[in-house]
C-alpha cells in the first residue's frame, strides 16, 4: 500500500543538508587526502595506503557497534537525531586536525596521520550511521524514502560541488596571507572554514527533521536476535557487496584524478579573479553535476523498470565507459570531459537507489522476524562507504607505487600508464562486480508492496 506523502518539503530540504555538510568533507578526504599526505604532509604513497588500510581494522568494527549503540538510543529528540547535535563541533574540528602539519619528523608525521585519521572516521561513523538511519524512519513509504534519497544526494553532490569550486581559491588565499606562501596553512584554514559550514548545517539538520517510525511495541533489546535477524538476510548482503564494489569504483577514480591530470595531462588551468582554476577542478565539478542528473534521474527511471534493474544497468554503462577512459590521450580534453559527465551521471543514479534499498531491507527485516534495527543495517552503508573509500583508496597508493611514482617529480611513461589503468579499466571492474552482484537481489517492488502492506496492518493492530 503507498501511502500519501507525510514529509514536508522543510523536513526534505532539512535531510539534505546534513549531506551536504557530510561530502564537502568526504570529497575532500576521498579525493585531496591521498595527495595531500603524498604531497604536502610529506609521507609516502605507500605507507598512505597501507595507513588507509590497516585504520580500516578498528572502523570496520565502529560502523556496527555505533548502529547497534543509535538503535538503543532513547531521548526526547528521537534515537539518531541528537548524534547531528552532538557530533557537529567534533566533526569540524577533526577534521580540520586531519589536514594539519605538524612539526615532526618523518615518524612523528606518520603517527599523527594515523591518530588524526582514525579519530576522523570515528566520528563520521558517530555522526553518519545515525544521519543514514533517519532515512529509514522518516516515513514508512517505499516512494517517499525513493524521492528523500534523491534529495539528500542533490544536495550531498551540491556540497561537493561547492568543496571541488572553493578549495583551489580557498587554499590560495589563505597560503599567501604570510609573505613566504604557506600552502600547509592553506590547507588547513581551508579545511576549518569547510569545517564551520559542516556543523552549522547539521544543526539545522537536526532542528528541521523528526522521526516517525518507531519499533514494534514488544521488541525488546537484543543484541544476540538483531545480529542473528542481521546474518539471515540475504538482501542485506547482497546489497552490501554491491554498495561496496560500486564505491570501490568512485574511490579509485576520485583518489586517481588529481594525479592524472597533474602527472599526466600536465593540468592546464584558467585564471579567473586573479586565482587559478584548473582543469582538475572543472573536471570534478562536471562530474559532481552530472551525478545530481543522474539522482534527479533516478526516480522516473526506477519508477518505470524497479531499483534494481536501474542500479543493475546504470553500473554497466558505467563500466563500459569507464573502459574506454583508457584510449584517450592528453590531447583529448573534451572527450575526457564528456565521458566523466557520461559515468558520473551513471553513478549518480544508484545513489539515492542504495539509501532507499537499505530502507527496504529494514522493512524486511521488521517483517521477518517483528524485530526493527535500522541503525545497525544503515551501518552497514557507512561500512560499505568507508571500505569502498579505504579499499580504494589503498588500491590507489601501492599502484602508485608499483608503476613507480615518485612526488612531485616528472613520472615516467610507466608512471603514466599506471595513471591511465587508475581511471579506466581498475574502476571498471568494480562497476562491473556491482552490477553481478545486484542482479541477485531479491527485493522487487512487488516483493516490497507485500511487505509494506503487511507492516501497515500490524501498526494499525498495535497502535
Amino acid at each position: 500500500m503507498i501511502q500519501d506523502s507525510s514529509l514536508n518539503l522543510k523536513e526534505k530540504i532539512g535531510y539534505g543538508l546534513g549531506d551536504f555538510a557530510s561530502s564537502m568533507f568526504w570529497k575532500m578526504f576521498s579525493v585531496y587526502l591521498m595527495i595531500f599526505y603524498t604531497d604536502v604532509f610529506g609521507i609516502s604513497a605507500a605507507a598512505v595506503g597501507t595507513m588507509f588500510l590497516v585504520t580500516r581494522i578498528w572502523d570496520a568494527a565502529n560502523d556496527p557497534i555505533m548502529g547497534i549503540v543509535a538503535d538503543r538510543t532513547e531521548t526526547r529528540w528521537g534515537k539518531f537525531r541528537p548524534y547531528l547535535l552532538w557530533g557537529a563541533i567534533p566533526f569540524a574540528v577533526i577534521g580540520t586536525l586531519t589536514f594539519t602539519t605538524p612539526s615532526f619528523g618523518s615518524d612523528g608525521k606518520l603517527i599523527y596521520a594515523y591518530i588524526t585519521y582514525t579519530l576522523m572516521m570515528m566520528i563520521y561513523t558517530a555522526v553518519n550511521v545515525p544521519y543514514a538511519s533517519l532515512l529509514g524512519v522518516m516515513s514508512s513509504n517505499t516512494h517517499e524514502r525513493t524521492q528523500l534519497a534523491s534529495y539528500r544526494m542533490v544536495f550531498a553532490f551540491a556540497g561537493s560541488i561547492f568543496a571541488f569550486l572553493l578549495v583551489d581559491p580557498l587554499i590560495q588565499f589563505f597560503s599567501n596571507l604570510t609573505q613566504t606562501p604557506d600552502p600547509e596553512m592553506g590547507w588547513t584554514l581551508t579545511m576549518a572554514v569547510y569545517g564551520l559550514i559542516a556543523a552549522t548545517l547539521l544543526y539545522l539538520t537536526f532542528s528541521w527533521t523528526r522521526e516517525q517510525v518507531s519499533p514494534p511495541a514488544a521488541q525488546k533489546n537484543s543484541l544476540k536476535r538483531d545480529l542473528s535477524s542481521l546474518i539471515r538476510n540475504k538482501p542485506w548482503f547482497i546489497l552490501l557487496g554491491a554498495a561496496l564494489t560500486s564505491l570501490i569504483f568512485n574511490s579509485m577514480r576520485d583518489g586517481a584524478a588529481v594525479y592524472y591530470f597533474k602527472y599526466y595531462i600536465g593540468e592546464p588551468g584558467w585564471s579567473v579573479g586573479g586565482w587559478k582554476i584548473g582543469l582538475i577542478t572543472a573536471y570534478l565539478v562536471a562530474g559532481q553535476a552530472a551525478n545530481i542528473i543522474g539522482v534527479v534521474l533516478a526516480q522516473p527511471i526506477s519508477s518505470r523498470i524497479g531499483k534494481k534493474s536501474t542500479f543493475m544497468f546504470a553500473m554497466l554503462f558505467a563500466s563500459a565507459f569507464s573502459a574506454l577512459f583508457y584510449t584517450l590521450s592528453e590531447d583529448d580534453i573534451g572527450l575526457i570531459i564528456l565521458l566523466q559527465v557520461i559515468i558520473s551521471a551513471c553513478a549518480g543514479i544508484i545513489f539515492p537507489l542504495l539509501w532507499s534499498m537499505y530502507a527496504d531491507i529494514a522493512d524486511y527485516s521488521e517483517f521477518q522476524n517483528n524485530r526493527r534495527s535500522t541503525g545497525l543495517i544503515f551501518s552497514s552503508s557507512s561500512f560499505a562507504q568507508k571500505m569502498g573509500w579505504t579499499l580504494g583508496g589503498a588500491l590507489t597508493g601501492w599502484t602508485l607505487t608499483y608503476f613507480g611514482y615518485e612526488a612531485n617529480a616528472v613520472q615516467s611513461e610507466t608512471s603514466k600508464t599506471g595513471l591511465r589503468y587508475m581511471v579506466s579499466f581498475l574502476p571498471a571492474c568494480g562497476a562491473l562486480l556491482s552490477a553481478v552482484f545486484i542482479a541477485f537481489y531479491p527485493l522487487t517492488e512487488r516483493v516490497m508492496e507485500k511487505v509494506s502492506t503487511d507492516l501497515d496492518e500490524r501498526r494499525a493492530r498495535e497502535a
